[in-house]
């Protein structure tokens, strides 16, 4: 069974800032929050998940969607910021990690999968897409990850202080999970997801331990199963509450699994 991610890129995106001139920095804000918003709102409607990598590339796990529902999302933002050069480059595999390298390959290679917007997709892809059975070809595995402690050590830091420790537990289990060819995002405050299909419940619990030695840092992680984006990443969020509640009648499992499939 396979991953389906998209990259969703805004093109030439430096070189258009600049002609705003120097005093552009809100305004800049200002839209790159905007148009997570929308694509956000748009993918989700059809039970993807976004994830911003940078500020002008974003990740979303597409498990169910053709080249025609990405088109119907890339003309409504075109519409809605016609000023930016937007394109989508979908892959798949395994592994998230290969799917990014089937899409990374893909738009090297220059394979459009519609001539009607730069919508990359190689035919390798397309074809997946047409002879797939709904429900039994797509897997997602996601993991949720927060810290169980944070109140306790934000006590003993400033704000910045605790920003600075988070960015370098973000960076060592984006590290760690990438040698398992699994996706790590921040979600702010002290969450993460994991885009995980070729990790075991035991890596994660090694993950964690690897990543919080010699610290007092103490991470949680719950991993949901789902046909689509948001099915496991709705399944990991259960899992985690399901962490905190068994925490509350004295079972301390710092990760947990729950499948919605």
């Amino acid at each position: 069974m396979t991953i389906q991610l998209t990259i969703i890129r805004i093109e030439e995106y430096g070189p258009w800032t600049i002609t705003l001139g120097s005093d552009r920095e809100a305004r800049l804000q200002m839209l790159q929050a905007n148009f997570y918003y929308d694509l956000q709102r748009l993918f989700s409607a059809k039970d993807c998940l976004v994830y911003l990598n940078r500020f002008d590339e974003y990740f979303a796990i597409t498990n169910g969607l053709s080249v025609a529902d990405h088109l119907v999302i890339e003309s409504e933002l075109s519409s809605l910021y016609k000023k930016l050069k937007l394109s989508m480059t979908i892959g798949n595999g395994e592994t998230p990690y290969q799917a990014n390298l089937d899409a990374y390959n893909t738009r090297k290679m220059g394979e459009l999968g519609t001539d009607k917007a730069r919508i990359f997709a190689s035919a390798a892809v397309q074809s997946s897409m047409s002879n797939s059975i709904p429900g039994v070809n797509e897997f997602v595995q996601i993991m949720h990850i927060d810290m169980n402690n944070s109140a306790e050590i934000g006590s003993k830091l400033s704000p910045y202080e605790m920003t600075c420790l988070i960015i370098k537990i973000y960076a060592r289990l984006s590290e760690e999970f990438v040698k398992k060819e699994s996706l790590t995002f921040f979600l702010g405050g002290d969450n993460f997801m994991v885009v995980s299909n070729a990790a075991t419940k035991q890596d994660a619990e090694e993950t964690i331990m690897k990543v919080t030695q010699g610290t007092n840092i103490r991470l949680n992680c719950g991993i949901g199963i789902g046909r689509t984006g948001r099915k496991a990443a709705n399944a990991a969020t259960k899992a985690l509450d399901t962490i905190r509640d068994l925490r509350h009648v004295g079972k301390d499992l710092p990760v947990y699994e729950v499948e919605c499939l």
